[in-house]
């Protein structure tokens, strides 16, 4: 079949992408669904720092690629063996897609598939190839999914079944913003009532995690960012204290504040800088929860003597450490209580036209989540 999609053909150009363009939307081909694959009409895809990383080439991925892996859908269409999903189905895609025999699937983890790790490193399906192609050569899927188009052919196990009353455009934010950010709180760090808490970088993960630190009933949930107006949005959705991270003498105040650290430190940014503030602003016994995406050449260092002396902890959080058809419907249903009001994160509804500029508000910081949705 023939349909619109986003494709980035080469990373790393020039600001602003409004006119540089790295996203360039084109009639390609979709092959139909393959076994034990599903064919999905886009209702949402959310712009994301992952995506993000990929264009401005901090993360680099086999290209040209269809962009998109936060997003939400209706199945049109399922291949052989598929039994336990069907045509009429709104779904959420899940970014590691699950093979569910691996060993890390069979121990529950499935955010650490081992297969999906593979196929995603070629830009294929777990199947085998893409599904994907432009003027008769292969397009590499992102992350198994590439939602930023009109339809995906994904496999059975990127997606999650959904009630249909949610309208699939605020679907969207829970496929990715949603897992990883209420996720590192509640399935990563296991946070408690009482617990002190810090966010550092307050974009759509970090703002989760900060409501997902609400819900759990932390203490105290200091917000650090350098934009004073996330900062405000911050204080609205729950966090107690609020620190700009520009500010030379931050860690300090927070220690002081604290008298002596916090318990958990979420690095959402995706910044060794991030990542330095968290670990610098721990007590005793705190843990790091990084589950940004910072470039895949930087480093972080520590003193090992602290990190035992100390009983400090680093713990990385994959998609939130999710089980998605666990977690994506109680997310859902928090939401549809007001208990988790991830609406309050949506900036805009854009579309096709949108998305180069959209990505320029993302970079700059003036924007928390923007839904391309591609059938207006």
């Amino acid at each position: 079949m023939k349909m619109k999609a986003a494709i980035l053909f080469e990373a790393g150009a020039s600001q602003p992408y409004a006119e540089s363009r790295p996203l360039r939307v084109e009639e390609v081909d979709l092959e139909g669904p393959h076994d034990n694959e599903v064919l999905v009409r886009i209702g949402g895809a959310g712009l994301c720092h992952s995506d993000l990383s990929v264009i401005n080439a901090s993360i680099p991925r086999a290209l040209p690629m269809v962009m998109g892996h936060e997003g939400s859908g209706e199945i049109v269409d399922v291949g052989k063996n598929v039994h336990d999903v069907e045509v009429g189905d709104h779904v959420v895609f899940q970014f590691r897609t699950s093979c569910g025999r691996c060993r890390r699937c069979a121990e529950g983890r499935p955010a650490l598939c081992e297969i999906s790790a593979k196929a995603k490193a070629t830009g294929g399906l777990i199947g085998g190839g893409s599904r994907l192609s432009f003027e008769g050569k292969p397009i590499s899927h992102h992350s198994g999914i590439s939602c930023m188009a009109e339809y995906a052919v994904v496999d059975r196990g990127t997606v999650v079944v959904i009630d249909k009353e949610l309208p699939l455009d605020e679907a969207a934010i829970f496929g990715c913003a949603v897992m990883t950010g209420v996720g590192a709180v509640a399935n990563t760090a296991r946070v408690r009532a009482g617990d002190t808490v810090a966010v550092v970088g307050l974009g759509g993960v970090g703002l989760n995690a900060l409501l997902g630190a609400v819900l759990a009933g932390a203490e105290r949930i200091l917000a650090i960012d350098i934009s004073d107006e996330k900062l405000g949005l911050a204080r609205q959705l729950g966090a107690t204290e609020t620190y700009n991270a520009s500010d030379e003498d931050c860690v300090q105040k927070v220690i002081e504040a604290t008298s002596g650290g916090v318990d958990f430190a979420f690095e959402t940014a995706g910044a060794i800088g991030a990542m330095q503030t968290c670990y610098d602003i721990l007590r005793t016994g705190g843990r790091v929860v990084a589950a940004g995406l910072p470039p895949t050449k930087s480093s972080f260092s520590f003193k090992p003597a602290q990190l035992v002396g100390e009983e400090r902890g680093i713990l990385g959080s994959s998609m939130g450490s999710c089980v998605p058809i666990r977690d994506i419907p109680r997310y859902i249903n928090l939401y549809r209580q007001g208990r988790l009001p991830v609406d309050r994160l949506i900036d805009a509804r854009i579309g096709f036209d949108e998305l180069n500029a959209g990505f320029d508000k993302l970079t700059d910081g003036s924007v928390v989540r923007q839904i391309l949705v591609p059938h207006g």
